[in-house]
Order: C-alpha cells, then structure tokens, then sequence
C-alpha cells in the first residue's frame, strides 16, 4: 500500500529538530561546518575531537543557533575513548539520530617510500576510527528501535588513483566506500540507513600548502571538471540531505561531491 506524503511532511523534508547527531573530527574544516550545518536545521550536536579545546569554537557556533552543543574528547581508534563518548552522548540527550564520522588524516608519499607505520596510522585513523563510531553509535540505535541515520566521509580517492602520494589514504577510504556498503546491508533491517559523502580536495589547514602550491594545484584542478577545490560548506546539503527524511529511500550509496571528477 503506498502512502504519499502530503505538503506540510514534504516542506518539512529537511527539517532535524529534535534530532541529536555525533560529529567526530568536529573541530576540522569539514566536521565545523556539518555541525553548523546539522544545527542550522535544527538538530543538537555532539562534536568530538581528541583535543577538547579545539571544540570551543565549533559548540559556540551550534549555540548561537539555538541548539545545544555537548563537546566531547575521544579518541577514534581508542574503543573505550569511543565507548564512552557515546555514553556521554546518551546521558546527556538520550537518543542519536545521526553520526557523522568526520575524522580522518591524510599522510601523503609515493608508494615505494611510505613508511608502513605512517601507512598503519592512516588505517587505524580512517578506517578502524570509522567502522569503531560507526559500530558504538549503531549498537544505540538498534538498542532504542526507532533506526538512524550514519554518514561517512570518503573521497573521490576512495575511487580513483592520484599520483601525488596517495597509497595509504586512497586505500583507507576504498575501505571507507565498502564498510558503508557492507554496515547498509547489515542494518537496513534496523531500519538504520548507512551513506557515504566522498569529496574532492577541498581547503582546509591540511590541504593548504598542497593548493596553495601552483604546480600541485594545477595537478588537482586538471581533474575536477568544476575548475575549483571545494569548500568544507560544499559538504553541508550533502550532510543534511543525508541525515533528514529527504534521503528516506537511500542507504548504501557513496555521494560524490567532488566537481564531476567521478564524471571522468
């Protein structure tokens, strides 16, 4: 029996009042401005970063929104650091509708010099880190009944090679691509949809001196359609589309927004 919405539930498509979401990475470029986002929509927010000063900034601007912003400390590979955050996050709201797994680095070498432990760290960052907030944000979900939303960050590296050094950070988020993949399959029955964002390069304090450097920035845009890196605002409609009822029949996809370099 199909049920059709009316106007008053498809103006309300992207509205998240009510809704609490995760955020960790929320002190980066990509993390502040989804959680700005988030809230501008109405949701309240839990940022977590490793360092909990460099939060103040983000749950600052989440309050001047109306919303409330809980800044947590948390360690994405540590599972207790993980484990607890989340307990924090329940204490305090009760409920997660949605996190956004916005932490990651970015270690860039040609491949036959990569030292195999700066490889393992971009793999425990990126991919352990991932699937850890992923699996204890989840197990919330499932636990209360009522689904969820999850939202990874990829990267259009995650589909395409790169020759500027991207071995170990192309490969983790390949692994990003698939896990979200795989956690969609594994928890659509919960009725908990899983979605990928995957960006191009896009500015932020880590990617400065590469786009700030004309040789690399040429490099770059030859493979971005659109002519420009994007913005860590770039990522917010994709985040917010996401995470509301807008995406209700959506689960599994990886969302490139990346200037029509997957086009190529």
């Amino acid at each position: 029996m199909r049920v059709k919405k009316g106007i008053d539930e498809l103006r309300k498509l992207f509205d998240l009042t009510g809704k609490v979401a995760v955020v960790t990475g929320g002190s980066g470029g990509a993390g502040k401005a989804i959680s700005i986002g988030l809230a501008l929509y109405g949701a309240d927010v839990v940022v977590t970063s490793r360092t909990l000063s460099t939060l103040e900034e983000t749950a600052a601007e989440v309050r001047k929104l109306g919303r409330k912003a809980l800044p947590i400390s948390c360690d994405v590979v540590d599972p207790e650091s993980v484990n607890n955050m989340v307990k924090q996050a329940m204490d305090e709201f009760g409920r997660i509708d949605t996190v956004v797994t916005c932490a990651g680095i970015a270690l860039r070498h040609p491949a036959e010099e990569m030292p195999i432990e700066e490889w393992q760290k971009v793999m425990d960052v990126n991919v352990k880190g991932t699937f850890l907030s992923c699996q204890a944000v989840g197990k919330e979900m499932i636990k209360r009944g009522e689904g969820g939303t999850v939202i990874t960050i990829g990267s259009i590296r995650g589909l395409q090679g790169h020759p500027a050094g991207y071995s170990g950070y192309g490969t983790s988020k390949g692994a990003v691509h698939l896990m979200t993949k795989q956690l969609a399959t594994e928890w659509a029955k919960f009725k908990i949809r899983v979605n990928c964002i995957a960006p191009c390069i896009f500015w932020t304090p880590l990617t400065e001196p590469i786009l700030k450097d004309p040789e690399m920035y040429k490099i770059f845009m030859q493979r971005i359609p659109l002519g420009r890196a994007a913005e860590p605002e770039d990522l917010v409609g994709a985040a917010v589309y996401l995470a509301s009822e807008a995406s209700a029949m959506v689960t599994g996809h990886i969302l490139y927004v990346d200037g029509g370099t997957s086009a190529w």
